[in-house]
């Protein structure tokens, strides 16, 4: 694709997601990743049939996404076919910001999901029992 039109696909699609703050598009893996805040919640990428813009989800919305028909992102690599957690956005949102906004909050609570530390697994430890120093016997 021409650099100078796959570059003005990137403003358009960081204008559809400004209603989540101003985005920044950095060109990323020969696509684009679209960022607010340093979070990264949308990434542009051409699988074969042209660039796409594809949004974060992750279990709590995946569903959400399947059922406005969007295409999970997989792609083939040297010995299988991966996945990754981003979904196509749905078609209508594509034309306006109204259209794109509960899409794009979605991606970002996604997004800030996957950034929030998480809690650290508690592992019961068995305890060794003490042992104690041997003593030494006075000498007589």
């Amino acid at each position: 694709m021409n650099p100078a039109k796959n570059r003005q696909f990137a403003d358009y699609c960081c204008d559809l997601l400004s209603t989540q703050g101003p985005c920044l598009a950095k060109r990323m893996f020969g696509g684009w990743g679209i960022s607010v805040d340093g979070l990264t919640f949308a990434i542009i990428a051409d699988l074969g049939d042209g660039d796409k813009l594809w949004l974060k989800a992750d279990e709590a919305v995946r569903s959400r996404f399947e059922a406005a028909g969007c295409e999970r992102f997989v792609y083939v690599g040297k010995s299988k076919t991966a996945s990754m957690g981003y979904y196509t956005a749905p078609e209508d949102a594509m034309d306006s910001q109204d259209a794109m906004l509960p899409w794009a909050r979605l991606s970002l609570e996604c997004a800030m999901r996957a950034r929030a530390p998480k809690a650290p697994v508690k592992r019961t430890a068995t305890k060794k029992p003490a042992v104690k120093a041997a003593q030494k016997s006075p000498r007589a």
